[in-house]
């Protein structure tokens, strides 16, 4: 496997982006307007965000789903079994959540990310995976689909954080209570699950970690 970083790199990916928890909270303390709900209030960049997260949540959960079938080890796969189930319910969510709002709804199906010059819009959202990256993964087998999947889930979950984070600072957005709680457990859920995959990834056998 080549151009993945050793334990000093995986040291690193923490602090490579990072949310500022009062961000949420101050977009909070703003008034919010009543919308076609009582005390509701949404906007085209929240329908938006919430359409692009089922996409970006549906790639990760085609990730996960791997881990059984390409040797994983047991604390990965106990990592993926969590990730799965959160995803998946989070994309019911938002898939509910446009429903009640008359958007369309997408289906959570990242079939089309594996095809080269396929990925469409999900290509532009940050931390997706390439369709080259993901066959690379999907030819990875124990050590190496560990740690290339950590490497990859890492990156995928800070492009997650930044959708948040652009969502938060766009104007008006943010406010409707269901969309801010939401992104809210994102960001505390993914930051967490950030930091505990870097560990992972510094921890893996030297084997799975030096340059080859």
């Amino acid at each position: 496997m080549r151009n993945i970083p050793g334990r000093r790199g995986a040291a690193l990916i923490v602090a490579m982006l990072s949310i500022a928890p009062g961000a949420l909270h101050a977009q909070a303390a703003q008034p919010v307007e009543s919308g076609s709900a009582a005390g509701r209030r949404w906007t085209p960049a929240d329908a938006e965000f919430m359409t692009g997260m089922i996409g970006h949540h549906a790639q990760a959960v085609m990730m996960a789903r791997w881990a059984p079938t390409h040797g994983a080890g047991p604390d990965i796969r106990a990592l993926c079994e969590r990730i799965l189930v959160a995803q998946t319910d989070e994309i019911k969510l938002m898939q509910r959540w446009l429903r009640e709002w008359g958007q369309p709804v997408p289906e959570a199906d990242a079939a089309m990310d594996m095809m080269p010059g396929m990925e469409g819009m999900h290509a532009q959202m940050p931390g997706m995976l390439t369709a080259e990256q993901l066959s690379e993964l999907d030819h990875a087998r124990g050590h190496d689909f560990d740690q290339l999947f950590l490497l990859y889930m890492i990156r995928h979950h800070q492009g997650a954080l930044e959708m948040v984070k652009q969502l938060v600072e766009t104007p008006g957005a943010a406010r409707d209570d269901l969309v801010f709680k939401f992104v809210s457990d994102i960001n505390a859920d993914q930051s967490t699950e950030i930091k505990r995959m870097s560990t992972m990834l510094a921890g893996l056998p030297a084997e799975a970690t030096a340059p080859q």
